[in-house]
C-alpha cells in the first residue's frame, strides 16, 4: 500500500530528516513526542503531534504500547522508527504490522535473525560472506569459550549476541583474562539488552571499520557503496567518511558485492548497513554485524551518490519496487561527517545539555548540517547527546578535509559545549590527513592531545 500518513516514532535530528523526506513524497507526518520534547524542531515541522508519555524514554519512545496507541490515534498508516529506540526491535515491528500499519523497515523476522549477531554470522557464512574466525554461535559457559579461544587463538573478542553500541564487549589476551571477562561481558549484555548471550571472535589488531549501505525492496537489493567509521571513542563512532579511502577498487567491489548477496539472501526491505572489519595489512575483510535500520551516518552515502536513502526506504516499504538498478549508482567525490554532540571533550566528554542562545549554521558549496537545533531550544538531558551532523563533500578527500575545517570554523552553537573543537583538531592532524588510523587510534590520540576547555560564549 502507498503510504499517505507517517507516524515518526523517534526524536531529534533523525525525526527532522524523516519529516523532510516524507513531505517531498506528499505524505502527511505525525510526530511522536515525550513530555520533554513538545518544543523540539520536528514537532514544529510535523503536520500533527501526539504526546506518547513522560520524559523518560522507557515510558515514551521505548514503550511499545504507548507508541502504538499514539500511531493508531493519529490516523497514520505507517510508522518510521528512525534509529535507536525501537528501530531494531523485532517485537515492535511485528506489532506495528499486526495493527495494520506499515513498518518502515525490514520484516520482523529479518530484524530478529540479523539482530542476533551469532545467527547473523551463520547467515553471512551461508551466503558466502567472510566472517571473523570465531564461535559458530553462542558459547555456552566459560569452558566452551576456552575451547573456542584455543582454536582461534588469542587475543579474542568477547561480544554480546544481542548487542550494539559497543556494549557487552571485552578483549581477552589469555585464558585467565577470558575467565574473568566472560561473566562481566554477560552481565553487561544482560543489563543493556535483556540477553546475556555471548560469542567469540578473533581480535583483529589495528582493524579498519568499513560498512556497506544497502537498499532492498524484499526481493532485490543494491549497495550504495561503503563508508569508513574507524575514528571511534569507546567503540562509538565520532567521524565517518565515504568512500573508504583504505580500499582499492577490487576490495571495494568484493566487499559491496558480498553485502548485496547477504541482503538478498534474507529478503531485505528498506535501508540497512552491513558492518565489516578490514585488515589493511592482509587485504582481508570480515562481516561482523548488520544494522537493520537507517544509520546516523547515512548522509555521506547520499552525498557521494545523490540517492535520498530515507525517501527511498519510505517508498519501498510502502510497496514500491526499488527505483534504482546497481548500474544506476555512481560514486562521485568524497564526503565526511562529524557528529556534533552536547559533550565537553576537554572534560572526559561529560554531557553538556543547555539552552541554545545563538546558532550559526555553516553553508556554501558541498556543506550540509542535519540538526534539530534552533535559537532558544533547550536541549533536554534525558536522551542521546547528538545535536547534529556536519557533512561536507568535495571532489577529493583532501578537498573535503579543507572544506570541513572551513565549515567547522563557521559553526556556532552558543550556550552549549559541543564536540566541534575535537573535530577541528582532528581535521588538522597529519595522521588523519594521511588516512593513517584504525579503530583504536582515536583513544590514544586523545590521551596524547588533551583539548583545552572551550571559551564560554552566550550570544
Amino acid at each position: 500500500m502507498a503510504i499517505s500518513s507517517l507516524f515518526v516514532a523517534n526524536r531529534g535530528e533523525i525525526a527532522v530528516r524523516v519529516i523532510r523526506a516524507a513531505r517531498e513524497l506528499g505524505i502527511r507526518t505525525v510526530q511522536a513526542v515525550s513530555a520533554a520534547d513538545r518544543d523540539m524542531l520536528a514537532a514544529r515541522m510535523a503536520d500533527a503531534v501526539v504526546e506518547i508519555g513522560p520524559a523518560h524514554a522507557r515510558k515514551s519512545y521505548l514503550d511499545i504500547d504507548a507508541v502504538l496507541a499514539g500511531a493508531r490515534a493519529s490516523g497514520a498508516d505507517a510508522v518510521h522508527p528512525g534509529y535507536g529506540f525501537l528501530s531494531e526491535n523485532a517485537d515492535f515491528a511485528e506489532r506495528v504490522e499486526a495493527a495494520g500499519l506499515v513498518f518502515v523497515g525490514p520484516k520482523a523476522e529479518t530484524i530478529r535473525a540479523m539482530g542476533d549477531k551469532a545467527t547473523a554470522r551463520a547467515m553471512a557464512a551461508a551466503a558466502g560472506v567472510p566472517t571473523v574466525p570465531g564461535s559458530e554461535g553462542r558459547v555456552d559457559g566459560v569452558e566452551e569459550a576456552r575451547r573456542v579461544a584455543r582454536e582461534i587463538g588469542y587475543p579474542v573478542m568477547i561480544k554480546a549476541s544481542a548487542g550494539g553500541g559497543g556494549r557487552g564487549i571485552r578483549v581477552a589476551e589469555s585464558p585467565s583474562e577470558l575467565e574473568t571477562l566472560i561473566p562481566q561481558a554477560s552481565a553487561e549484555a544482560l543489563a543493556a539488552f535483556g540477553d546475556g548471550g555471548l560469542y567469540l571472535e578473533r581480535f583483529v589488531a589495528e582493524a579498519r571499520h568499513v560498512e556497506v549501505q544497502i537498499l532492498g525492496d524484499g526481493e532485490r537489493a543494491i549497495h550504495v557503496y561503503e563508508r569508513e567509521c574507524s575514528l571511534q571513542r569507546r567503540r562509538q563512532k565520532v567521524w565517518e567518511e565515504a568512500p573508504a579511502a583504505c580500499l582499492g577498487p577490487e576490495a571495494r567491489e568484493a566487499l559491496c558485492a558480498s553485502a548485496v548477496r547477504l541482503a538478498e539472501s534474507v529478503g531485505y526491505r528498506g535501508a540497512g548497513t552491513l558492518e565489516y572489519l578490514y585488515d589493511a595489512r592482509t587485504g582481508e575483510f570480515f562481516f561482523i554485524e548488520m544494522n537493520t535500520r537507517i544509520q546516523v551516518e547515512h548522509p555521506i552515502s547520499e552525498m557521494v551518490t545523490g540517492i535520498d536513502l530515507v525517501r527511498e526506504m519510505i517508498r519501498v516499504c510502502g510497496g514500491a519496487p526499488l527505483a534504482y538498478r546497481q548500474e544506476d549508482v555512481r560514486l562521485s567525490g568524497h564526503a565526511i561527517e562529524v557528529r556534533i554532540n552536547a559533550e565537553d571533550p576537554a572534560n572526559a566528554f561529560m554531557p553538556a545539555p543547555g539552552v541554545v542562545s545563538a546558532l550559526a549554521v555553516p553553508g556554501g558549496m558541498g556543506v550540509r548540517f542535519d540538526t534539530m537545533l534552533y535559537p532558544g531550544y533547550a536541549v533536554p538531558p534525558f536522551y542521546d547527546s547528538l545535536l547534529g551532523k556536519l557533512v561536507v563533500w568535495d571532489e577529493t578527500r583532501a578537498g573535503a578535509l579543507k572544506r570541513l575545517a572551513r565549515a567547522l570554523g563557521e559553526l556556532r552553537v552558543d550556550g552549549i559545549t559541543t564536540t566541534a573543537a575535537l573535530h577541528q583538531a582532528l581535521a588538522a592532524d597529519p595522521s588523519v590527513a594521511a588516512g593513517d588510523f584504525h579503530t583504536r587510534w582515536l583513544e590514544g590520540w586523545l590521551d596524547a592531545n588533551p583539548l583545552a576547555p572551550p571559551t564560554p560564549r552566550n550570544g
